[in-house]
């Protein structure tokens, strides 16, 4: 029946206005602390959707918690107005506020502020301070430490380059170490067979002479 009614526009209109008339007392009844700070532009009837426009994000926020208790006094105090959806619109400054709301909006007045006054330092904290900035500050280096650590270093390279000598420079165009042990090797081997080959010839003259000398003795 209120579908009908609304479609045909007999109640709508009647409703859609009393809503946007009488927000103001909703919102008091409900969230008094955002009175004067929220305004209903519009009510879509066919969706039951009231369109409202806060002055501030947080104003948004705390409307979109208290968007169900909203829906349901409006029902309750608007006859027919069938509010099914609060939607919140973006934030926008209110053009006129009642004179309620702007008292509480107006920034309270703050009291002067009294200008600070600092103490005289006594005399005892003065020469203190006096004494402190006049001692001089000792030196952290000491030349005899300083000469006893270069001493240190130095016997430790020493000991460093005993126990780890340099290797010598070999000439770019030296033969590698391995190749220098096998040149080595076969020289050992080539005069080692020269040897015994001059004991075996050796040997052998020594057999030819002893035969002739044995058969002179027998003729």
């Amino acid at each position: 029946m209120s579908r009908m009614m609304t479609e045909r526009g007999m109640a709508a209109p009647a409703a859609g206005g009393s809503i946007l008339a009488d927000f103001d007392a909703i919102l008091a009844a409900v969230v008094p602390e955002l009175a004067g700070r929220v305004k209903a532009v519009a009510f879509d009837a066919d969706t039951g959707r009231l369109d409202v426009v806060p002055d501030a994000p947080a104003v948004g926020t705390k409307l979109r918690w208290s968007a169900p208790k909203l829906v349901a006094t409006a029902n309750e105090r608007v006859s027919g107005a069938n509010v099914r959806a609060l939607n919140v619109l973006a934030p926008a400054p209110v053009k006129a506020l009642p004179a309620t709301a702007a008292a509480e909006v107006a920034p309270r007045p703050t009291a002067p502020v009294a200008p600070v006054q600092r103490r005289t330092p006594p005399e005892g904290y003065r020469r203190a301070i006096k004494a402190h900035r006049q001692a001089a500050v000792p030196s952290r280096g000491d030349r005899g430490i300083a000469q006893a650590v270069e001493r240190q270093n130095r016997a430790m390279r020493e000991l460093s380059r005993r126990a780890f000598p340099e290797p010598p420079v070999v000439p770019d165009d030296a033969p590698a170490p391995i190749d220098q042990a096998r040149v080595q090797h076969r020289r050992q081997t080539a005069a080692t067979e020269a040897a015994a080959l001059r004991r075996a010839r050796a040997k052998k003259a020594g057999r030819e002479v002893a035969v002739p000398q044995r058969l002179e003795q027998t003729a």
